[in-house]
């Protein structure tokens, strides 16, 4: 029975890797192909992204653009929001609280991405247009908000459960020294606890830049290198998704452009992983 549990344990490790090396070869394999008729040059520098209307252009710095600009704007919702949310709940809530508070929180976790689209197109737009009289009907504010609203329930747990771990000792010395509450809890619990902090901050990240449909619903389908948060923008996912609607023949450029698009987004949530571990790795605090 052993045996069996432990072949059975294998075999779903085996199927991840087969599965993560099967998702690389097809987004090479396809890239490949679409880099033999465009210039990579040309594709990672170029302005203007219009693979479907004539005249046709591939340069990606416009979905570039689009998707820093609403994942920039997600983080200064979400990050502060959740770390100071994370603090409390560790530092400050009661259990009774806590119990109650992080439950309802991460309620928010559980809430499909196209209701938060639509939340954004019907509630959050028209609100900033009462502010912004500016501001367009699909614009990447309102995405960047509710992208937020969506990763903060993750960077709160995740802080929590950093701060938790740090020792009560360690409150303990600080508070024997004359330390406050609120010193002991930025002095002390927070970069005993920065490697967990930081962890949770990258992975909320990844989770804003690979977001589809909220960014699909709110910021609009219009290519745009700009960085007004009020315009229309298009993202690397929301172009993914609207070229996957089955209008464009498969094996065309445009049909390649995808997996262009996707290999590129891969190797920057690959690069973001490989920076965080490096930064892990520097303020890792390890307790005996």
């Amino acid at each position: 029975m052993e045996e069996a549990i432990r072949l059975a344990m294998f075999l779903c490790a085996f199927l991840s890797v087969v599965t993560t090396v099967g998702i690389i070869w097809v987004l090479v394999r396809e890239a490949s192909a679409f880099f033999f008729a465009v210039s990579p040059i040309e594709f990672l520098t170029g302005t203007r992204w219009a693979p479907l209307i004539e005249p046709r252009s591939y340069g990606v710095l416009p979905l570039v653009c689009g998707t820093l600009l609403v994942v920039a704007g997600a983080a200064l919702v979400s990050l502060p929001l959740g770390l100071a949310s994370g603090i409390f709940l560790s530092e400050y809530a009661s259990n009774r609280s806590r119990n109650i508070l992080k439950p309802i929180l991460e309620i928010l976790a559980g809430v499909p991405t196209v209701v938060y689209g639509y939340f954004a197109l019907t509630f959050v737009t028209p609100q900033l247009m009462r502010v912004l009289p500016q501001t367009q009907v699909f614009n990447a504010a309102s995405a960047a908000f509710v992208v937020g609203i969506m990763i903060l329930p993750m960077v709160c747990s995740l802080c929590d459960d950093a701060c938790r771990a740090v020792p009560q000792s360690l409150r303990n010395a600080g508070y024997a020294l004359g330390a406050t509450e609120l010193e002991v809890s930025t002095q002390v619990v927070l970069p005993g606890a920065l490697s967990g902090v930081l962890a949770s901050f990258v992975l909320a990240l990844s989770r804003a830049i690979g977001e589809t449909m909220a960014v699909t619903l709110a910021a609009g389908a219009t290519p745009r290198l700009t960085m007004n948060p009020l315009e229309s923008i298009q993202t690397m996912t929301a172009y993914i998704v609207q070229v996957s609607l089955g209008d464009t023949p498969a094996g065309s450029i445009s049909y390649q452009a995808i997996f262009a698009v996707g290999a590129l987004l891969f190797v920057i949530t690959l690069v973001m992983n490989l920076l965080a571990n490096r930064v892990l790795r520097r303020f890792r605090e390890v307790y005996e």
